[in-house]
């Protein structure tokens, strides 16, 4: 008889392979797999999906995959593998497109704050292909947002960060009241405080740029907000199917 959580050995050992192969193995081939920004010219249409296979660290995949495991295993025994694999997924994609659109606003925001200061397209494609930008603009503009406009174009998202937290909303709402202890709480927390917490905690770092390392915070309230609205949404169809 397979394991009822046999799914998530499976997206385990996929991650592992890929991450050993990338970051030990050397295989360049997969940095495609990656998620970039759409108009830089390494973007392809599959990112969106195989970004969740690739993280950028073990503390990363670590990390992800102790959450998977101990989050997702309820899940995918209550709902059965096919519905489980299928919100995964969802969250994973959903993630990487509230992601994408944060950072396609914020792109947006900064290179109109270049044109409003006299700078034409070509300037533009010289500071994105070459790093190159003149003191005037450094100055005008300021060097941290020229900073955060190249790595919104040049560096590229990995990780299944969207997906676990997607995962999370998931086992908070059908488990509210299970208890969770963790080495910073000095008392175990329930699941219906702790994920809108870190959640929270997403957003403001996401809007606030006060993020320590390089997290893609939005990515993480991407999947939690892609997450509510899918079970909200299959609720409240359970419920109508019932009252008919």
């Amino acid at each position: 008889m397979p394991a009822r959580n046999q799914s998530i050995i499976y997206l385990m050992a996929i991650n592992a392979v890929i991450f050993i192969l990338s970051e030990f193995a050397n295989v360049t081939e997969l940095q495609s797999l990656a998620l970039y920004f759409p108009l830089n010219d390494q973007f392809q249409i599959w990112q969106p999906f195989t970004h969740m296979f690739m993280h950028g660290s073990i503390a990363h995949i670590l990390f992800n995959m102790f959450a998977l495991w101990s989050f997702g295993t309820p899940l995918e025994q209550t709902w059965q593998t096919p519905k489980f694999l299928l919100f995964y997924f969802a969250t994973g994609i959903g993630a990487a497109a509230i992601y994408t659109l944060a950072n396609y606003y914020q792109f947006n925001m900064i290179i109109n704050e270049i044109m409003a200061l006299g700078y034409g397209s070509s300037h533009i494609d010289a500071i994105l292909s070459q790093g190159m930008a003149d003191q005037n603009l450094i100055t005008a503009l300021g060097k941290d947002r020229l900073i955060e406009l190249m790595a919104i174009y040049h560096t590229p998202a990995v990780g299944a960060s969207g997906a676990i937290y997607g995962v999370l909303v998931a086992f908070a709402m059908q488990y509210p009241n299970a208890k969770l202890s963790l080495i910073f709480l000095p008392v175990p927390i329930s699941t219906k405080y702790f994920v809108p917490l870190i959640i929270l905690g997403d957003l403001f770092f996401g809007v606030t740029k006060y993020s320590i390392g390089n997290i893609a915070h939005f990515a993480h309230v991407g999947g939690a907000l892609t997450a509510l609205i899918i079970m909200l949404v299959v609720k409240n169809t359970q419920r109508n199917f019932k009252v008919r």
